[in-house]
């Protein structure tokens, strides 16, 4: 089983974000913790015989709520849930948002993997896309972490980026691999709508998607030789790619997020966090005032549904293969027959045996004895194929 907390709280909000996230004052910080506590406690008597094995806390930035109300939070989490000894406990940090002492606390309640937001190594692309750091700071942060004894660090990078160059990327890609980090998560760009990057580049993301010509964006061209420089050069430097945009060295791949693409059952606390339980998808309140007062009259003796959930999907048997397939094709080990079948009580030809054929005479998947995955080609429009899996 796996854990989530959201934390919505950010210095500020970056111009290309369209998370639940956003700037807020000390009181509505400290009544969320209360809110976020009150819904673990909520949880604790369905979960009393189950051991958690990851924990992710994810934003927003965690790092910007005080360290004592996370240290609340933490406390409240050990207090009510059981945590393996080996569990792999993430949380996501934004440069110059926790100082050394911070590290420090962090690492007395069990944190030992951390997901750094660099985004860039050029204080120009960092500038553009309304981060509030610069790579001096974010250097101050890394030498931090591991100076607090944390030697699992992840740090995300971007392509795509308005004016971004091969020669620009290539720049962060040395400068990041020098640090010899654990993990990098390599995400392309997306404009989404309601975002301040939305109402700069909107048109020129649709020219982009249709493979025209563009005036800020890559063309598609050079989005794609900028993908293939950032997956080149980091296997070159030893970071193996385990799953479209991610990867790592010495098998230090996320356990949390391959619990994701693997349909482990989790649990999401907080605003806007999504669950999987008991073969539904639920997710909760997303707007914080809300979310508070449903939270603040919430019993401790558990139940089947919570106040807090906002949608709740009950998951058909099609919805159920179909996420096996487009979640499990995205890792590059891809799925295994016998694990369908043992899931679905009956071979994965019975279902897709057309695509499979077609998608591996095209080259752009491999049937590899009893393993189904996505050649190279077929990775570089994951998207695509992705979606021949649904039905």
């Amino acid at each position: 089983m796996e854990l989530y907390i959201h934390i919505p709280f950010c210095m500020k909000k970056c111009d290309y974000c369209d998370f639940l996230s956003g700037t807020y004052d000390t009181d509505t910080r400290q009544a969320y913790t209360r809110a976020l506590c009150r819904e673990i406690q909520f949880w604790a008597p369905n979960f009393s015989s189950t051991s958690f094995d990851t924990i992710y806390i994810g934003g927003g930035t965690p790092s910007w709520l005080e360290t004592s109300l996370m240290d609340e939070i933490m406390d409240t989490v050990r207090q009510c849930f059981y945590i393996a000894d080996d569990a792999e406990i993430s949380m996501e940090c934004n440069p110059g948002t926790a100082t050394l002492a911070a590290f420090t606390s962090y690492r007395n309640w069990g944190l030992n993997r951390m997901s750094i937001g660099l985004q860039s190594a050029n204080d120009d692309e960092l500038k553009l896309l309304g981060r509030v750091h610069t790579y001096d700071r974010f250097l101050k942060t890394f030498e931090n972490a591991r100076r607090c004894g944390i030697y699992n660090i992840n740090i995300d990078i971007m392509t795509g980026l308005p004016g971004q160059t091969l020669d620009s990327l290539y720049n962060t890609l040395v400068h990041v691999t020098g640090l010899r980090p654990e993990h990098i998560s390599a995400y392309a760009l997306t404009i989404e709508e309601g975002t301040p990057f939305y109402e700069r580049y909107k048109f020129d993301a649709v020219r982009q998607h249709a493979g025209m010509e563009t005036k800020y964006l890559p063309n598609d061209d050079e989005a794609y030789a900028l993908s293939k420089l950032c997956e080149q050069t980091l296997g070159e430097r030893g970071y193996i790619r385990y799953e479209i945009s991610n990867y790592a060295r010495d098998n230090m791949t996320c356990r949390h997020n391959i619990g994701y693409w693997k349909r482990v059952p989790y649990l999401g606390i907080g605003l806007g966090a999504s669950s999987l339980i008991d073969n539904r998808r639920t997710t909760n309140e997303t707007d914080i005032r809300t979310y508070i007062e449903k939270a603040s009259v919430l019993s401790r003796d558990g139940g089947d549904t919570s106040p807090l959930w906002q949608e709740v999907i009950e998951l058909s048997r099609k919805d159920e293969i179909e996420e096996f397939m487009y979640l499990g094709l995205r890792l590059t080990e891809g799925i295994h027959r016998q694990d369908f079948a043992n899931t679905f009580g009956q071979p994965i030809d019975t279902y897709y045996k057309p695509v499979l054929e077609q998608l591996n005479k095209e080259g752009l998947l491999l049937l590899d004895g009893g393993r189904i995955r996505l050649s190279d080609r077929g990775m570089d429009i994951a998207n695509r194929i992705l979606a021949e899996f649904l039905f």
